[in-house]
């Protein structure tokens, strides 16, 4: 009897300390173990034991992480009010640091996203946000992954999705476009007739200069309005 309890406290003991014990670490993770506080090693993807009670291993996810960044209120630097919002892309590439040096890497970096994208979106004029803006997707991704790599981020990529522009500036920049429109197309005619005027002026010289031209001319007038039916 006293052999089958001892048994059964042995199995429920196991019981208790395997899932302490062994641990798995995906593919795509990194294992960071702290021993009695302390960081001891991190983990590599498999099959790994810790001691349990005294160590404690936290996964950390390494796959590229897409942060939406919602719109936010930027005041340009021509005194414009918009929203504009982005996605950043990044990863952890230090576990160790993104744990120790960063109580949360992923709201930090959302925090400082949004406040790196208010700032140099204002300190940039309308026109260059809507026609560079590969330029400042460049820049704001230089900033973001500066002011991340102290956290162990790497930020590979962010991009400006949507400029909402106010209604009243929307309807000014329609004006302009329409505007600019009708100014090309008013300098085209005025480029066409003018190549027309110069054409006829150069027939004339070239009449002026030879009065057998403009006997030719004469006379192949007489034989277009001939072959008129409706002349007489």
């Amino acid at each position: 009897m006293g052999t089958i309890l001892l048994i059964i406290a042995f199995v429920i003991l196991l019981l208790i300390l395997l899932p302490a014990t062994v641990k798995v670490v995906w593919q795509y993770e990194a294992g960071v173990v702290f021993r009695l506080g302390r960081l001891a090693a991190t983990r590599k993807p498999g099959l790994r034991f810790i001691i349990p009670f005294i160590d404690r291993m936290r996964k950390i996810d390494t796959r590229v992480v897409t942060l939406d960044v919602p719109a936010q209120e930027v005041i340009t630097r021509d005194n414009v009010t918009l929203k504009v919002n982005a996605v950043v892309y990044f990863r952890v590439m230090g576990p160790e640091i993104a744990v120790i040096e960063v109580f949360d890497f992923r709201v930090a970096t959302f925090q400082f996203a949004q406040t790196t994208l208010r700032n140099v979106l204002g300190q940039s004029d309308l026109d260059e946000l809507l026609t560079q803006r590969e330029k400042l997707n460049t820049r704001l991704r230089e900033i973001i992954d500066a002011g991340t790599e102290p956290w162990g981020i790497k930020v590979s990529m962010v991009e400006i999705k949507d400029v909402e522009l106010p209604q009243t500036m929307q309807r000014a920049m329609a004006a302009q476009a329409e505007a600019e429109r009708e100014r090309r197309g008013k300098v085209i005619h005025a480029d066409g007739e003018f190549q027309a005027a110069q054409r006829l002026a150069d027939a004339a010289a070239i009449i002026a200069s030879q009065p057998s031209a403009l006997q030719l001319r004469y006379l192949q007038t007489l034989t277009t309005i001939s072959s008129d039916k409706t002349n007489t």
